[in-house]
């Protein structure tokens, strides 16, 4: 389907699955990145914690991708304050912000953003967006262009962030056609029916169709095996750190791991329970709409293919396999947001992890830099 929305989560599964528990540690830990921490009112009852790491020069707004925190960018953020001043928000239902039962479709927490920008007075920032954060970069500089000066996609610009009725999207199709199917019973819709069967026989239907063929592929096609974590990589957030680093090639910010499960009484942590409350993914993906219409200055960096890290080479078959069908359906996305946003440079970095400025980060450094540097 060429999206990414489903990696991060993905991926801290695998791990649930295969783990136990964390040992209670002895020493306190404390977040070592170099950022205050403050708390935004974005809506009734509900507040956003907001990262801020300082720095000088033009305001970057980092947001992060599904399941993830703004402490995802507490390694990476610091690289920039030399020449930005650098903000990170964690959305509402993650991390220290608010869980509200709702207020997650796209261009609510767009609107959050917005809110936290009034409130703390940031003007026309770069917004900085990894993986489903594509889609409140999207919803801002849709609706409201005037209030960036451009928009950074971290492996972030698929259907949720830029919607192509050539490929199509599962779950925004979905949504479309069970509102329009609902129009069909009786006297929910219009008195004559005729435009709204036609649309669905010629143009909804069929679209679908192509929908539910790449989900069935998605379906057929076995993912690539991780190795799991021995019981000495469990020992603690620091041990397990590293066995990520080992076998995903990624230093994850351990902050962003701490976050992510829900500590036993004892201070051991059952991979099991994540800590933020079930229904918020669901309902992030379920309150996707359809953004076309993107003109403000844009970099928008791909991974083609997404690597898998280091442990992919526990199945190379497999790892070839993966690699030729997100090929195809990656390069069908970054293409269509090439052809469809006029403003966008479109830069693709082999073998990146779709946590593409942890894997890449001189790349994504560079690449940033050089397009910030234009801007006016």
């Amino acid at each position: 389907m060429g999206d990414r929305r489903w990696a991060s989560a993905a991926f801290l599964l695998l791990i649930s699955l295969t783990s136990r528990l964390f040992a209670q540690e002895s020493v306190p830990w404390h977040d070592p990145s170099p950022h205050s921490i403050q708390f935004v009112t974005v809506d009734e009852n509900v507040r956003l914690e907001v990262l801020d790491w300082g720095g000088t020069g033009r305001p970057l707004v980092l947001l992060a991708g599904l399941g993830d925190t703004a402490h995802v960018f507490d390694d990476f953020a610091p690289k920039l304050t030399s020449d930005y001043h650098v903000y990170g928000i964690t959305r509402r239902g993650y991390g220290a912000s608010s869980a509200p039962n709702s207020g997650y479709s796209a261009d609510r927490l767009g609107n959050d953003v917005l809110e936290v920008l009034d409130t703390l007075k940031i003007d026309r920032p770069v917004l900085v967006g990894h993986s489903i954060a594509g889609e409140e970069l999207s919803s801002v500089g849709t609706r409201h262009p005037e209030r960036i000066a451009g928009l950074i996609y971290l492996d972030a610009a698929y259907a949720y962030a830029y919607y192509d009725r050539s490929h199509g999207d599962f779950l925004i199709d979905l949504q479309e056609l069970q509102k329009k199917l609902d129009l069909l019973q009786p006297g929910k819709g219009p008195s004559d029916l005729e435009d709204l069967t036609q649309k669905l026989l010629h143009e909804d239907l069929p679209g679908f169709e192509s929908d539910l063929r790449g989900l069935q592929e998605d379906l057929e096609s076995p993912p690539v095996p991780f190795p799991p974590p021995r019981a000495e990589d469990l020992t603690n957030f620091a041990a397990f750190h590293a066995w990520v680093l080992r076998v995903r090639g990624l230093n994850y910010p351990e902050a962003e791991l701490r976050l992510t499960f829900e500590p036993k009484s004892d201070g051991s942590v059952s991979l099991s329970r994540f800590r933020y409350p079930s229904h918020v993914p669901s309902a992030i993906l379920l309150g996707e709409q359809k953004y076309t219409d993107i003109s403000v200055p844009v970099l928008s960096i791909y991974a083609v293919p997404h690597g898998l890290g280091p442990f992919a080479d526990y199945a190379p078959t497999m790892r070839a396999a993966y690699e030729a069908r997100d090929i195809a359906s990656t390069e069908a996305q970054a293409k269509a947001f090439e052809t469809g946003v006029r403003s966008a440079h479109v830069v693709r970095i082999p073998h990146a992890n779709h946590l593409i400025f942890l894997s890449n980060e001189a790349d994504v450094l560079r690449e940033m830099r050089a397009f910030l540097t234009g801007l006016h």
